[in-house]
């Protein structure tokens, strides 16, 4: 097997010589900076309680739908590469699965961070074949056993500083609370109050939730006037708990101003079950003003991820559940939509906005001139299918123009994939320092100016916008 092309010093980098050296020159000044990750989806418990990594093919195939997707697409059941599913095969035939299919992610973002875990992380210094299928999983199990490869020293050995978790908005927070008190744990890791679930009526649980939330946390209050308060009760308590934003995953990003009347009559007709189509999305779009609202009086950055079509095959959904690669992107409208919510909060003092897409046509229309007006907004990061290489230089060349650098959130790697972690960060520095070093090339950024740039970019935007 020949040396994995991971281990490339150029790997991202421009192909011109000249603007390559550039590049090279960039990324050498922020490299060995340290990881910031205001959003993402590892469990805090795993790190509070040093949980050992599960065998290959449940840490690296199962969860990640990345993964499972692409080689669904091209003829494998699903009920072979989820580990834990009562037909699944044992771990070292699903991983034997995946690297029979391993050629299918030439090209693609997933393709090339497991290329760079394989080689940096997990060691294996050689690209995977069929032939090393075994060797692989048992050299990748080897380390998955050491004392070393736990996730506290992985923290460290990732150069790690920051890692936001997403939780529910009843989350005791007891892992938080135990890292923070903890003298042996040198990082932060802050909790991010998620709401979803209790503010979409047409969630399966919402009542549910809904009965919990009140009975938890609105101090005696009932009905809509209790369920204003439990929510804002909660963020107060994420907020004393370290949380610096509340994420919002929609459908859409609308948002609507009601009358507490309005509001409060919608919120009975959907505790009732009466609520029509119209209504629920008519009470969410009005939730969210309500969060923003609460934003600006609480201080918590307000993220939005709006525009995939959840569970878009229902029998994969019904048999496997959510999250396992059928959500699927649809087209946004943001200028229309956010209006209403920026009317009353886009120039609050200190409310900080960021604004994600999956629709790549609203980066140049709406998401760049929004950010160019509006003190509270910033542009998301490429996110989801988008947080991939040629897409990132999309985004830089869409949005630059209009917004400059300094209204973009930095980079979020929103990864249940804690070993990818480093990955994705290393993919994300790559390509501003070519985007910048093209600049440079052209004599349209000086390269003393680009290495300020790329110094803000990928350190201080983040900690600035996510208020770190």
């Amino acid at each position: 097997m020949s040396q994995s092309i991971a281990a490339h010093p150029d790997r991202l980098l421009p192909a011109d010589p000249g603007t390559r050296s550039i590049a090279r020159s960039l990324l050498e000044r922020v490299q060995d900076l340290p990881i910031i990750s205001p959003h993402g989806h590892v469990d805090a418990a795993v790190i509070e309680q040093n949980t050992p990594f599960p065998d290959p093919a449940a840490l690296l195939v199962s969860p990640d739908h990345y993964v499972t997707r692409l080689i669904h697409a091209n003829g494998v059941p699903m009920d072979q590469l989820l580990a834990g599913t009562a037909s699944a095969p044992e771990s070292k035939e699903i991983w034997r699965t995946f690297v029979q299919a391993w050629p299918l992610f030439e090209g693609t973002a997933s393709g090339y961070w497991l290329r760079t875990q394989f080689n940096d992380v997990f060691k294996l210094g050689a690209d995977l074949s069929e032939l090393s299928a075994d060797a692989s999983y048992d050299a990748i199990a080897a380390k998955l056993v050491e004392p070393d490869f736990r996730p506290r020293q992985l923290f460290k050995d990732f150069n790690i500083e920051v890692l936001a978790t997403t939780d529910d908005p009843l989350d005791t927070l007891a892992s938080h609370k135990a890292l923070t008190e903890d003298p042996s744990f040198n990082g932060r890791v802050v909790p991010t109050f998620r709401p979803d679930a209790y503010l979409n009526v047409a969630h399966p649980s919402w009542s549910a939730n809904v009965d919990r939330l009140i009975e938890t946390a609105a101090d005696g209050a009932t009905g809509y006037a209790g369920y204003i308060a439990a929510l804002e009760n909660r963020r107060r308590y994420f907020v004393d708990h370290g949380a610096v934003s509340a994420d919002h995953g929609v459908r859409t990003p609308a948002t609507l101003k009601l009358d507490p009347r309005e509001a409060e009559a919608l919120f009975e007709k959907a505790r009732a079950g009466s609520a029509t189509a119209e209504d629920r999305d008519a009470f969410e779009a009005h939730m969210m003003y309500q969060m923003a609202r609460m934003s600006v009086e609480d201080g918590l950055v307000m993220t939005i991820h709006p525009g995939s079509y959840r569970n878009h095959h229902g029998p994969t959904f019904a048999g496997f559940g959510a999250d396992t690669g059928h959500d699927i992107p649809f087209a946004v409208n943001y200028t229309e939509a956010i209006r209403p919510l920026l009317q009353d909060f886009g120039t609050a003092k200190d409310f900080h906005l960021v604004l994600f897409t999956l629709d790549e046509t609203v980066f140049s229309r709406e998401l760049a001139p929004l950010a160019g007006f509006y003190p509270s907004v910033y542009i998301g990061a490429p996110w989801w299918f988008l947080d991939a290489p040629d897409a990132m230089l999309r985004f830089r060349s869409a949005v630059t123009e209009t917004a400059g650098f300094s209204r973009s959130s930095g980079f979020i790697d929103d990864t249940r994939a804690f070993c990818s972690i480093p990955a994705r960060h290393d993919a994300s520095r790559r390509i501003e320092a070519s985007f910048l070093a093209r600049l440079v090339a052209e004599h349209r950024v000086t390269e003393a100016r680009a290495h300020e740039l790329i110094l803000d970019v990928v350190d201080s935007s983040p900690r600035r916008v996510f208020k770190l």
